[in-house]
């Protein structure tokens, strides 16, 4: 199944999900935005839908028939990066945790609502636009020098990460959300101001999202690194300048 098609240019979606109503649904809302949508039921079909399309983002159920979606995301992934957000029906961070793991950018809670579906896609075309933006300047003009913090290199013209001298692969809202913390070291940032900056979601309710990718890149970089402020927040913590950074508070 797909949703109407709209000219050449436009944005294209691709979405993963093997319930019709729900995938039917996306698609009319997503179609409704201007942007061209196409629909499939099952992981496999995803797969080879995401070679043929090459789609600007990708909307993946986690319970598929076939494969399941975490192994769509590593596949999809594995061939092209391409923005994902993940849609689960259980409220397990586990399943969130593994899904950021292998590649997803953001993920959803069944029920959701369709308008914050699109905006946070809308989200995930901004940061990718400002990515592509950043490597774009950083090619015609003297790239931004990288933020050497403790043992860790972040390289914003190239978008890496190195910490211990091997690089460390991070989706680009992991990326973005690093870069967030460790341009101010030791301040502490609220998860409001995490998700306004690095989501364009000003809507608190989204606060859960900033905890799971600030666990994943824990899991990621180590958990001495960022440090949990409890009901206030994060802050990014140069690893020789707190001797009990190995004691770093992993609870959200």
């Amino acid at each position: 199944m797909s949703g109407a098609r709209t000219p050449a240019g436009a944005t294209t979606v691709l979405v993963v999900e093997d319930e019709p109503a729900i995938a039917q649904a996306i698609a009319r809302r997503l179609a409704a935005e201007g942007w061209t949508v196409e629909a499939v039921g099952d992981g496999l079909a995803g797969v080879a839908a995401a070679s043929r399309l090459r789609p600007d983002l990708v909307v993946l159920d986690v319970m598929l028939p076939g494969i399941d979606g975490l192994e769509v995301c590593r596949r999809i992934q594995s061939e092209r990066p391409v923005p994902v957000l993940m849609l689960t029906a259980r409220d397990d961070e586990t399943d969130m945790l593994i899904g950021l793991g292998v590649g997803a950018d953001d993920y959803m809670t069944k029920p959701f609502s369709m308008r914050e579906l699109v905006a946070r896609l809308k989200a995930l075309l901004r940061r990718t636009e400002r990515a592509a933006l950043a490597l774009e300047l950083a090619a015609a003009d003297a790239p931004e020098p990288p933020l050497v913090i403790g043992d860790v290199t972040i390289d914003r013209a190239q978008r890496r990460v190195v910490r211990h001298g091997e690089q460390v692969h991070l989706t680009p809202t992991e990326f973005d959300l690093l870069v967030a913390l460790a341009t101010t070291p030791r301040t502490v940032l609220t998860r409001e101001r995490l998700l306004a900056e690095v989501w364009d979601w000003v809507d608190a309710s989204g606060t859960r999202t900033v905890d799971s990718h600030v666990k994943a890149l824990r899991r990621k970089l180590g958990a001495d690194l960022i440090r949990t402020v409890h009901g206030v927040g994060y802050a990014f913590e140069p690893v020789q300048d707190d001797a009990a950074g190995g004691a770093a508070d992993d609870e959200s």
